[in-house]
């Protein structure tokens, strides 16, 4: 994990408050968060046979405003709440069976600064579209692969950040919509550090079709699944 002297002083800070709540209100509290209601949409990643090979996983919010407009406080929150429904709540086997399970990451996640499970077996970290790629960044996503989490490059149109997390990334998505117009070029540079090739956003047989005639071997979109919300049978939260 990187980090400045400001930010262990905060972590000592944070540390110093955490011990000085008392141990029952501690565990009210966290039973609390444990009871609010978080809405995960799940959609199946699937072979060119049409087997699940994955689940992508987001967060819904009630709130009006989309996740375009969102703070990064707020891509940070939705993000942990996922991991923690998911991992810690123990709602993963039921989730995705054995599949993989692609969740997105924010910053603080890939550079240490909020934890992630350690659940690498199971988890692929879908990198942010907007990541800053300095060499901490770097650094910190080969730690992880190190550690064996894989992770998902997103949305891939062949920016020059997105050609320097290549090198890390297990798989690279492609918007189906834009091959007519990138086509070859786009996948030849997308497959040229062995990334496996996703097309997403797949709406209509056409797109299906020329993303397998490119070489692209998993596939996400409405047209083979819709995102639906998901309630594990043992949550005591209703699907509304």
């Amino acid at each position: 994990m990187t980090g400045t002297a400001g930010d262990s002083a905060y972590a000592r800070l944070a540390a110093a408050v955490d011990e000085a709540i008392p141990a029952p209100l501690a565990t009210a509290w966290h039973q609390h968060l444990g009871r609010q209601p978080v809405a995960v949409a799940r959609q199946a990643i699937f072979t060119a046979a049409g087997r699940v090979m994955g689940y992508d996983l987001s967060f819904r919010s009630p709130q009006v405003r989309e996740p375009s407009d969102w703070s990064t406080d707020d891509h940070e929150r939705a993000t942990s709440q996922v991991l923690r429904f998911v991992v810690e709540t123990d709602h993963l086997a039921e989730l995705a069976a054995h599949q993989l399970v692609f969740i997105r990451a924010t910053r603080a996640h890939l550079l240490g600064d909020l934890p992630l499970p350690e659940r690498s077996d199971r988890l692929v970290l879908v990198l942010p579209r907007g990541l800053e790629v300095d060499t901490p960044t770097l650094i910190e996503i080969g730690r992880l692969r190190r550690r064996g989490f894989r992770t998902a490059l997103p949305s891939f149109s062949d920016r020059p950040h997105q050609r320097r997390l290549l090198p890390l990334a297990d798989y690279v998505k492609i918007d189906v919509r834009d091959l007519d117009v990138e086509g070859h070029p786009v996948v030849r540079v997308a497959r040229s550090c062995g990334a496996t090739l996703i097309g997403e956003y797949v709406e209509h047989e056409a797109e299906l079709d020329a993303a397998r005639e490119l070489g692209l071997t998993l596939f996400q979109g409405n047209l083979l699944e819709r995102a639906g919300l998901v309630v594990p049978s043992t949550s005591p939260r209703a699907r509304h």
